[in-house]
């Protein structure tokens, strides 16, 4: 647990640890002496002061021994690792996805006939918030893109021997997924993608290109989602899925801003043959299956995003208690306490309705527009809550020894993936009928 509280890097191999040492004077904060004399460096420990009692009391017994099995998977194989895994820009997806597989944990929803658990969604949801305590959310993306938003419409809708193919093997941990779904030319507007799927006999051959594929470089197999008919852009396309090996296949690596742990390749597709049984599904209800696929992703961005939120706070908490500036600390400024509790607040209403859409989730209700809303305020609050932050730790947090500076630029992506604000406003509009009619 140690290494997992940590607010720096590696802070006793950093010039800035011992700036800060320097920076604190001979007369240690009284924060300060409480740690010495639990052996403790304060820099190194989070604020438990804050916590969330929301959190404690969603979670039944089970479901906290569930987390506790993540954090410990979390803790041994992924902690020591994140720098490293950082600065290389990829993380050994196929180890530590087998390692989840191991633990049962890949599967936990889905039918025990094919490796799952068959537990309902509350406690993957268990699962997901505490996969979000991974201080560098690359790594997070790639195991949730593996469970979240490649294998649902395959146990929904896929046939018997699709499954024993490729679900079963994923919920192993023994083969590593991706969804191919987002475009050069088509992003948030799916309905615009131009990839297709062209039957041939019993095969598909299948053209184009995908980009924004996390997985993409070492994924075994993709969800491809592709046009495999003429027609209405909405009752056109299906979900097939292609190993990865097919020949006409090639990826390229994206660069990215944050989320560096995660590979993320383009793809390119030039006369790929499939067979036409990989189709999931009903052929053409492959962008039904896949909008039905975006709400779990949504709700899994918002889940994974509250520890993360949570640290955000506790480390400022931490960090302000201890920096001196002209004779008190940081935090005993009224600007920066007043703006770390409206802070919390936020966290604990996002967490509230974060936690009612579970509960429709396991009731089987629509969580179209909870999910939507959730993705929204998730991604603009950790957009918030970074800046806030970073800004209390002034210089130190324009660095990149502390936790603050990689969520700056991790989170921003919870505003543009899985569909950007624009759309998230725009599908919450409607369903609150609110939207601008058009005549047609």
């Amino acid at each position: 647990m140690f290494a997992k509280n940590q607010i720096f890097a590696n802070p006793r191999n950093s010039s800035l640890w011992k700036l800060l040492q320097l920076s604190q004077g001979n007369k240690p904060h009284q924060h300060q002496r409480r740690c010495a004399v639990n052996n403790l460096s304060p820099v190194r420990t989070f604020s438990t002061e804050y916590s969330s009692s929301l959190a404690d009391s969603f979670y039944n017994e089970e479901q906290k021994k569930l987390q506790t099995t993540v954090s410990k998977i979390v803790e041994t194989e992924i902690l020591p690792h994140v720098e490293k895994w950082e600065n290389a820009e990829e993380f050994p997806s196929h180890f530590i996805i087998k390692k989840f597989g191991n633990a049962s944990l890949l599967g936990i929803r889905f039918d025990t006939d094919y490796g799952g658990l068959g537990f309902d969604y509350k406690y993957h949801a268990a699962y997901l918030e505490e996969l979000g305590s991974i201080p560098a959310a690359g790594i997070c993306a790639g195991i949730t893109a593996h469970t979240e938003i490649t294998l649902p419409a395959l146990a929904r809708f896929g046939s018997a021997e699709l499954k024993s193919e490729f679900l079963s093997p994923s919920i192993a941990g023994d083969v590593v997924a991706c969804l191919g779904v987002s475009e050069p030319q088509a992003g948030s507007d799916v309905a615009n993608i131009k990839t297709s799927a062209v039957r041939t006999g019993d095969d598909l051959i299948i053209n184009g290109q995908k980009t924004w594929i996390t997985n993409g470089l070492k994924a075994d197999w993709i969800c491809l989602l592709a046009n495999t008919s003429q027609g209405s852009a909405h009752k056109n396309k299906s979900l097939i899925c292609v190993p990865m090996n097919s020949k006409g296949i090639s990826r390229t690596k994206i660069h990215k801003l944050g989320w560096n742990s995660s590979d993320t390749a383009q793809l390119f597709f030039e006369d790929v043959r499939v067979p036409a049984k990989n189709i999931i599904g009903d052929e053409g209800s492959g962008f039904m299956y896949q909008m039905l696929q975006f709400q779990e992703e949504r709700l899994c961005m918002a889940l994974v995003t509250l520890r993360a939120l949570d640290k955000a706070i506790s480390d400022t908490i931490e960090y302000t208690r201890q920096r001196q500036a002209f004779g008190r600390s940081i935090l005993d400024n009224q600007v920066v306490h007043f703006r770390l509790a409206e802070l919390a607040t936020e966290i604990e209403a996002l967490r509230a309705l974060t936690y009612r859409s579970v509960e429709m989730m396991v009731n089987g209700e629509n969580v179209t527009r909870t999910a939507s809303m959730v993705k929204l305020k998730a991604g603009r609050l950790s957009r918030l809550t970074a800046d806030s932050c970073l800004q209390f730790f002034g210089g130190m947090g324009y660095t990149r020894d502390v936790f603050i500076s990689r969520f700056f630029r991790d989170g921003r992506l919870t505003s543009i993936g899985g569909g950007a604000d624009e759309i998230m406003l725009e599908i919450i509009t409607r369903v609150l009928n609110i939207a601008e009619r058009t005549n047609k």
